[in-house]
């Protein structure tokens, strides 16, 4: 490790921290040393902006900017060197501790390239410097590679929604993680998968994979009477290079934006090149609604043991037979169901799916603060808690479901 100002006459420098005291992120020293070798220095966060400017600096190609709770205070700060190194044509991974999810907001608006959480995961700064260095080399928008589909695909892929009754009821949590299960569900020959977030408004799904929200997104759903596996595949991003994304548009826009018809097109395009494909609704009901649910092949409706969840649920299905839609195909869903050993909650699930004359066919456990915690770093349960009961439920599920669409193909 170089201390203080880099000295590129001894060592090429490529890299540096960038902290107030590096000395407090010793996990970030060793596998700085392993990635790097010598080929790295230290700055300050002064230091950084001083540096940037100098001809030593050319040959950086990225910078790790590491903070704790104590440095929220100097966000401007922080910004400001984010934003010099961007100017400059450095990448940035930022590596957060104790960190509010509005701080780290703040800064990837910024520009931050790579996210990571400190304490590191194991050999996760490795995979965002090789991230960073593929990204490099592709012409996408904010440094996440896009998709290139082939045209006149017909894989007619299996659709599977998450619908939360209620907010708060783990919609995109389920969504996504079941996707990343599902895309890494075998090691060899691995189906294919794309995650969409039809939640046009508030939806997540970006937020809880670190990825961008982009302008094209809203243009090819406004345009949808054009769509072609071009046009869908540059909306699309890819997480991973396992999972491919379309996240919800950038602005904020009417959920009555788009027509039945425009959600159709993107259902059908989707499943033509897709082996699965997830989609997250909106708690609303929108008069597209109508049309994932004919598409779906199962439908998620996500409730919790409590009034709010059990009153929707009720309403939802009243509407649904009275408009004669196939309320059969919804599988009740319960977040946070209670534990083996609570016996008065398993009683208490039973009178509630009696009283709604439904059956609740999926009980998900409650994964505690490293389901919030997961999301806020961008990353799959299986990635920052893979032995979370919630993972393992939603990693069973996820077999469930391969090992059903195996059976199916096999039979046709």
């Amino acid at each position: 490790m170089s201390s203080g100002m880099p000295q590129p006459e001894t060592n090429p420098i490529v890299a540096c921290t960038v902290s107030r005291d590096v000395q407090n992120f010793d996990l970030l020293i060793e596998d700085m040393e392993t990635a790097l070798g010598e080929s790295w220095g230290d700055l300050g966060f002064a230091e950084a902006l001083a540096f940037f400017s100098q001809p030593e600096a050319e040959t950086l190609e990225f910078i790790a900017l590491a903070i704790d709770g104590e440095d929220e205070d100097n966000l401007v700060l922080m910004g400001e060197i984010i934003s010099q190194a961007k100017a400059r044509h450095i990448s940035v991974i930022l590596i957060a501790e104790d960190v509010t999810p509005a701080a780290l907001h703040q800064l990837l608006r910024k520009g931050a390239d790579e996210f990571v959480p400190y304490p590191l995961p194991e050999r996760e700064l490795q995979s965002a410097i090789e991230r960073l260095k593929k990204d490099t080399h592709a012409p996408s928008e904010a440094g996440h590679a896009t998709t290139r589909l082939s045209s006149g695909a017909s894989k007619e892929g299996a659709l599977l929604v998450t619908h939360g009754l209620a907010g708060g009821c783990g919609s995109t949590t389920l969504a996504v993680n079941l996707a990343w299960e599902l895309a890494n569900i075998t090691k060899e020959n691995a189906p294919s998968v794309c995650l969409i977030d039809l939640d046009l408004q508030f939806g997540a799904v970006s937020t809880y994979l670190d990825l961008p929200r982009r302008e094209v997104v809203f243009e090819m759903l406004s345009d949808s009477e054009n769509l072609d596996a071009e046009m869908f595949g540059q909306a699309l991003l890819s997480y991973e290079d396992k999972l491919h994304v379309l996240t919800s548009p950038a602005d904020l826009v009417p959920l009555d934006v788009i027509t039945p018809e425009d959600v159709q097109r993107v259902i059908d395009m989707a499943r033509a090149h897709f082996d699965y494909v997830v989609i997250d609704m909106p708690t609303a009901l929108m008069h597209w609604s109508e049309t994932v649910l004919q598409a779906a092949h199962v439908y998620f409706a996500l409730i919790e043991l409590d009034m709010r969840s059990a009153q929707n649920a009720l309403r939802l299905k009243r509407a649904l037979q009275s408009e004669d839609l196939p309320f059969n195909k919804l599988r009740f869903a319960l977040n946070k169901a209670p534990k083996f050993t609570d016996l008065s909650g398993k009683s208490r699930v039973k009178r509630m799916a009696e009283s709604l004359g439904i059956s609740i066919d999926l009980q998900l456990p409650d994964g505690g603060k490293p389901v919030v915690q997961g999301a806020d770093h961008g990353l799959p349960l299986a990635s920052s808690a893979s032995k979370n009961p919630l993972r393992k439920e939603i990693a069973k599920l996820a077999q469930s479901l391969h090992e059903l669409g195996r059976n199916e193909a096999q039979a046709a």
